[in-house]
């Protein structure tokens, strides 16, 4: 079974933040930075890429609501929203779920994007992508 099933179903106890009757939201118990907080779907789905598109948007809209609210009430100077699809991307529980991580001026989190050796053809990334 799925953790984050057992915590939507609250057979765990979870700090939840928001909950209707589509979406859960709760504390992230690493607390990466102060206030991070999952968004999740209450259907399982495994990752982004197995949501159907309305699931996704419900899961988005509490994500942004919450992120604005939790940038404002802790006081962070922004924010990143992360989902991670695929272990090798990162992605340690296997049920959508969309990290918001408020930022603050001194944090130890730090996402960085490596430019690739060399130059990449880009005409022909563009025709693998689009097929």
């Amino acid at each position: 079974m799925c953790v984050f099933c057992d915590i939507i179903d609250h057979k765990i106890p979870s700090k939840v933040v928001y909950e209707d009757d589509k979406v859960l939201a709760i504390l992230d118990l690493s607390q990466a930075t102060y206030g991070h907080t999952l968004v999740m779907p209450k259907k399982h789905y495994a990752n982004v890429l197995e949501c159907d598109p309305d699931t996704f948007a419900d899961v988005c809209k509490v994500a942004q609501k919450l992120a604005k609210q939790i940038v404002e009430k802790t006081g962070a100077k922004g924010c990143n929203l992360l989902i991670n699809t695929g272990e090798v991307a990162g992605q340690s529980v296997q049920h959508l779920h969309v990290h918001i991580l408020p930022r603050y001026t001194e944090d130890d989190v730090t996402i960085q994007f490596h430019p690739a050796e060399g130059e990449k053809d880009l005409d022909a990334v563009l025709k693998t992508i689009k097929g």
